[in-house]
């Protein structure tokens, strides 16, 4: 508003004496500086200064209105003199969200060192496999994953990696029931689903050679796959889970692969941000960070059936959005 330019006009003009000094100081001619003060007192409908060919006298309420002035001055320092360190190095509050499976075996890794790499940062992590709005609840950014591409969703999407999911089993379960040799062995046996009460119980199965859909009856369905994880190890059935998400249990002897020349679906890890406009480092160093080290976890392990992405950004539009077939993992 031209009333705070003046006013802070009006501030320098005192601090150099005169109209005559501060035009000199400014580089502005004095008759535009004079202008200006006059419209800044017609506005405010007093007298600020007291003006002779030889004097520049400040009125007592021109010294009132100068007191505000230069608080205001100084206050405008502040902002800006904040809004240069937040350019100038990340700091401040991120507000990050993921699945609560996503938590725990890709950000509870990675975000200490991001953390001890960039002290002036903090983060607030809100591990939830309830589908969050980036927007609406003021999130920085999200990651997700999901079996196939994100629709528009009004959001910018950055691919971080391809996700082989795999057939997991107990090695109990396996010895008591019989390892399937073929996909369609597969219906013979109980399935653990991530999902929620309406998805669809079928396994996408995909080879080098050949895909399949084998439909099957789970025994468990749940939106956490932690959760899931937890049953196949407790030998429950056959689940299909993110390669990076059992490798412990694996090595333990805890879980034993099921049709190890089969893959399920086609899973990825994206990041979600509301936008890029006006995005603090901050923020950016943390994505350009997990952009980097989760495809470093997610490639550790299975070799890939069939063709993978590679990492990319995109603008989608809307929500974040909710895959049939289970996106919080």
């Amino acid at each position: 508003m031209d009333e705070w330019d003046d006013l802070a006009l009006f501030a320098r003009i005192a601090e150099h004496g005169g109209l005559s000094a501060a035009g000199r100081a400014l580089g502005v001619p004095k008759s535009s500086l004079s202008r200006r003060l006059q419209l800044l007192e017609e506005r405010l409908g007093v007298r600020l200064v007291q003006r002779t060919s030889r004097k520049f006298i400040i009125t007592d309420v021109g010294e009132e209105v100068l007191e505000h002035a230069r608080a205001m001055r100084v206050a405008a320092d502040a902002v800006e003199s904040v809004a240069r360190r937040r350019v100038a190095e990340p700091s401040g509050m991120i507000r990050l969200t993921c699945s609560i499976g996503m938590s725990k075996h890709l950000v509870a890794p990675l975000l200490p060192r991001f953390m001890v790499r960039h002290p002036k940062v903090d983060v607030f992590l809100h591990a939830t496999n309830r589908l969050v709005d980036l927007v609406e609840e003021r999130f920085d950014l999200a990651l997700r994953g999901y079996g196939g591409p994100l629709p528009d969703t009004g959001l910018v999407q950055r691919l971080l990696s391809p996700t082989p999911w795999v057939l997991m089993a107990a090695p109990r379960y396996l010895d008591a029931r019989g390892a399937p040799a073929t996909p369609g062995e597969l219906r013979a046996h109980p399935g653990l689903l991530l999902g929620g009460p309406s998805s669809r119980a079928v396994w996408r199965l995909r080879s080098r050679e050949a895909t399949e859909e084998i439909p099957f009856v789970p025994r468990l369905r749940t939106d956490d796959s932690v959760t899931l994880l937890g049953a196949a190890v407790a030998g429950l059935g056959i689940a299909a889970l993110p390669e990076y998400s059992c490798r412990d249990e694996r090595a333990r002897g805890e879980l034993r692969r099921v049709l190890p020349e089969w893959q399920v679906g086609d899973h990825r890890v994206t990041m979600l941000l509301p936008s890029r406009r006006g995005e603090l480092p901050a923020v950016r160093a943390l994505a350009d960070f997990l952009a980097v080290e989760v495809p470093r976890i997610v490639g550790r392990g299975t070799p890939r059936a069939g063709s993978s992405a590679n990492p990319s950004r995109k603008r989608a539009r809307g929500r974040a959005p909710s895959d049939e077939r289970g996106e919080r993992r």
